[in-house]
């Protein structure tokens, strides 16, 4: 089914995109990795994402990293995580529109991250300069992560949001815009999710796990 472009931005025409947290949503939550060795693909992320893709969503990477204001490795080193991402899905002919990445932690030791940015998750600042950038169209976007960081950054940049019950999630601590409009148990549901509610089978409230 061929989406049509809402707008972004400055009143330009946009693309609908599916933001995804990459730790614990995408790859497997391997904490502070940067080695692109131990990179693994969540269960159903190459089948949904491919799905997603012929259905005409642009596919964004979101990711909170504060081990570079950690000082536990450069930033830099996301460059190597990114290009080995890229080629794992691109075996399945999955391509990203970008990948950004918030280096900062306000309780980070390296003095030149280690501050309150509009960038880090729960923050929508990630999600607003891709639409910039990108010419992407919030409204009609959606937003996946496995924690309720990623439901509020998502809600508050305007879009869906999608919870994945992956285990991420341990604190559940409520919130007016940290409610998911659907939740999945990985990226393959959360695609049909997705194409359902595109489709017009699903209506709000969408179907809810959280506890």
């Amino acid at each position: 089914m061929a989406l049509n472009p809402g707008f972004a931005c400055g009143g330009r025409p946009g693309r609908p995109a599916v933001f995804l947290d990459k730790d614990g949503t995408l790859i497997e939550d391997v904490p502070y990795n940067v080695d692109p060795r131990r990179i693994r693909l969540m269960r159903g992320a190459l089948e949904g994402l491919s799905a997603l893709q012929r259905a005409g969503y642009a596919l964004v990477v979101v990711t909170n990293q504060s081990g570079v204001a950690r000082g536990l490795f450069a930033e830099e080193a996301l460059g190597a995580v990114e290009a080995r991402l890229r080629e794992l899905l691109a075996c399945a002919g999955v391509s990203l529109e970008g990948f950004y990445a918030c280096p900062h932690h306000p309780e980070g030791r390296l003095s030149a991250y280690a501050l309150e940015c509009a960038c880090r998750k729960p923050r929508p600042g990630l999600l607003l300069r891709a639409a910039e950038e990108l010419g992407l169209d919030l409204a009609a976007s959606w937003m996946v992560g496995d924690i309720l960081h990623d439901v509020e950054a998502g809600r508050r940049a305007g879009c869906r949001a999608l919870l994945l019950d992956t285990g991420g999630e341990t604190e559940w601590v409520p919130g007016p815009l940290r409610t998911p409009h659907a939740v999945a148990d990985d990226l393959r549901e959360a695609a049909r999710i997705i194409l359902a509610a595109t489709q017009g089978e699903l209506h709000e409230p969408y179907p809810s796990r959280t506890r």
